[in-house]
């Protein structure tokens, strides 16, 4: 697997090596895990070695030889929860007891992952909170409609870009699907419009919790034309 920054794409297979995107001092690893090609993001502090998991989705085997690919010391400091749907939590129990990882989550969303797995989540999270890996700050965008609680993670990185962790509220082609449920659509839609789209330039990438990553710039010209169909 490439180390080049400009041979990253963010295709990856189910069960296949993991895309890796260094930036000066944060390292980006994505890996596609279970029968649903669940995107999983790891990110290690080139500074600190701190490392954080972004939906320990499937796969715990997968996930821990992808934690290993950043510390020879398998450290994990936190999982990230991106939502609550049971694609994106097959995995958090036996990671957090493996590794003694902190957890986070929305907060809308906790009780609905602690119904589904047997685990304590340690932080709740709320639009505007940050969160941190090593030295590195990592923003909490609520992103309501999906689930109530489904957050997305926004590294600011300067020179590097921004770096935006969407789960399954922002795709290549549209937002997350909301059950034709027109008020959940349209609030997942203002908020991905007023506190993404609104806030962020056209070279941010985007990597969501399914399939290829995109940028913001190749989803702006259509934002009229997802609002206009419902979905």
């Amino acid at each position: 697997m490439s180390t080049d920054e400009s041979s990253y794409t963010g295709s990856v297979a189910a069960g296949g090596p993991a895309a890796v995107r260094p930036l000066s001092t944060l390292v980006i690893r994505k890996a596609s895990v279970g029968p649903m090609d669940n995107n999983a993001y790891l990110l290690t502090c080139r500074v600190s070695g701190a490392q954080l998991l972004i939906d320990a989705a499937a796969d715990p085997d997968r996930l821990m030889r992808l934690v290993r690919e950043g510390s020879t010391e398998s450290r994990l400091d936190t999982v990230v929860t991106t939502h609550s749907h049971h694609d994106h939590i097959g995995a958090l129990g036996a990671l957090l007891r493996t590794t003694g990882a902190r957890a986070a989550a929305g907060a809308d969303d906790i009780a609905a992952i602690e119904e589904q797995v047997p685990v304590d989540i340690d932080t709740a999270l709320r639009n505007g909170d940050v969160i941190r890996v090593g030295v590195h700050d990592l923003e909490v965008i609520g992103l309501r409609g999906h689930t109530p609680g489904s957050v997305a993670l926004l590294f600011r990185g300067g020179e590097d870009g921004d770096h935006l962790f969407t789960g399954d509220s922002l795709f290549p082609g549209g937002v997350g699907a909301t059950r034709g449920d027109r008020e959940r659509f349209r609030q997942l839609l203002d908020d991905v419009e007023q506190r993404i789209f609104d806030r962020l330039g056209d070279a941010c990438w985007v990597y969501p919790g399914h399939g290829d990553d995109t940028t913001l710039g190749a989803e702006r010209p259509h934002l009229q034309e997802w609002r206009e169909r419902g979905w």
